[in-house]
């Protein structure tokens, strides 16, 4: 995949915070080599968070985002500051952008925000070309802070390469490189893609997670073959040899599993998602929730995606029947999409996210952080389909390599 192409989901997410007025959107700006946010003396003219889609030199593919001031006290800021905190809990890096004021006792907050979600920070002292004691002022932001500062003049373009080497160096490693099929599978290993083409999919075009796993198939050197649920007894038989795995959408697990020979691995493009964007442990321990809801209880489904439902929609139509049917027809189920995600969780009894193929790990992670700390059992769309057909034991999830 073109780099340049590739999904928001699969970029590094780098939020831009800072006081208003301390110069975020002449940084972005000057970082994206273009105008993407505006610049003004006027306090709190970035409103929304501004986000643009680049390429960053030793970086590679990048979602910058210029947030409000955190210090907005205009009739709107608590607003504008929510926004920017809900940026800052989805970032997988943050720059915070100070300057000479003497006064850091918002950016200690954030900064130990960050920190305390294991988010890397990088400082970032703005405005250098017009600080007349700039090593006073750096010594003054690192006692404070207690991390190191790369001074920066959006202006002149003086330190934008220190700050992009600091990024570098300050850039995720999560100790291996994250893949969505683990380790299921090696170089010359067929495997079957099941793909039910329904009106829900996107005409003349595969969905996301279909998308990027044939394309990982195919750098791993895989075989992957790829059919409808009703081919798929066809196309067992055509091969030559036995797949090492069969891969299929969720919703056709009850059709899939029974035609899958013994030996052979299952799993579903949510499964997998579900592990790669998310923690599978925490998702399969809340899938038993499923077990001890009633007809009183209340499930929120969350879908990364906003669109139109349609009468074979999987989160809005087809899960809810299928719990619906296991609990009872008054269980209320509640549907959000895209960045809906309520702060406040305690109503419900349980959370089903989607694969979420359109976010970034950070942002799975830190939704089921919140419902860790409210006591709210949280899976996803694969798990818990699985285990309302009473496959999970059979369903295979990749393990770290």
């Amino acid at each position: 995949m073109n780099r340049e192409q590739s999904p928001r989901g699969l970029r590094t997410h780098i939020a831009v915070v800072g006081r208003c007025n301390v110069g975020k959107s002449s940084l972005v700006n000057a970082l994206a080599g273009q105008s993407v946010a505006i610049v003004s003396d006027v306090a709190g003219t970035t409103t929304d968070a501004v986000s643009k889609s680049m390429e960053l030199r030793s970086l590679g593919a990048v979602v910058l985002t210029d947030t409000a001031g955190f210090d907005d006290l205009s009739p709107l800021g608590k607003q504008r500051v929510a926004e920017s905190r809900r940026v800052a809990e989805k970032c997988d890096m943050a720059i915070v952008v100070c300057n000479k004021n003497g006064d850091y006792a918002v950016e200690q907050e954030w900064v130990a925000e960050f920190d305390s979600k294991g988010v890397p920070v990088v400082v970032a002292l703005t405005k250098s070309d017009q600080i007349a004691d700039a090593e006073g002022a750096v010594k003054g932001v690192e006692n404070a802070l207690g991390r190191s500062v790369v001074t920066v003049s959006a202006t002149s373009g003086e330190g934008i390469e220190a700050l992009l080497e600091a990024l570098q160096r300050a850039l995720p490693n999560e100790g291996r490189e994250l893949t969505i099929t683990g380790n299921l599978v090696e170089a010359g290993d067929v495997v079957v893609l099941v793909m039910p083409q329904d009106k829900s999919a996107p005409k003349g075009r595969l969905i996301l997670p279909q998308v990027q796993t044939i394309r990982e198939l195919l750098d791993k050197r895989c075989i992957p073959v790829c059919c409808q649920p009703e081919e798929l007894e066809c196309t067992l038989a055509e091969l030559s040899r036995s797949p090492k795995l069969v891969i299929t959408d969720s919703q056709a697990f009850a059709r899939v599993a029974p035609l899958v020979p013994e030996g052979v691995a299952l799993t579903s493009f949510s499964v997998l998602m579900a592990c790669y964007k998310g923690d599978v442990e925490a998702f399969v321990e809340g899938a038993k929730t499923i077990d001890g809801l009633t007809e009183n209880s209340r499930v929120l489904i969350a879908e990364a995606c906003s669109h139109a439902p349609t009468n074979e929609d999987i989160g809005r139509v087809k899960l809810p029947a299928m719990l619906r049917r296991k609990v009872g027809a008054g269980l209320r189920v509640d549907v959000v999409g895209g960045n809906d995600f309520p702060d406040d969780l305690s109503p419900y009894d349980l959370v089903i996210h989607c694969g979420a193929c359109m976010f970034t790990r950070r942002t799975v992670l830190s939704r089921l952080e919140r419902s860790k700390a409210q006591s709210i059992p949280m899976t996803n769309y694969g798990i818990a389909i699985a285990h309302l057909t009473g496959i999970i034991g059979r369903v295979v999830m990749p393990s770290e390599e």
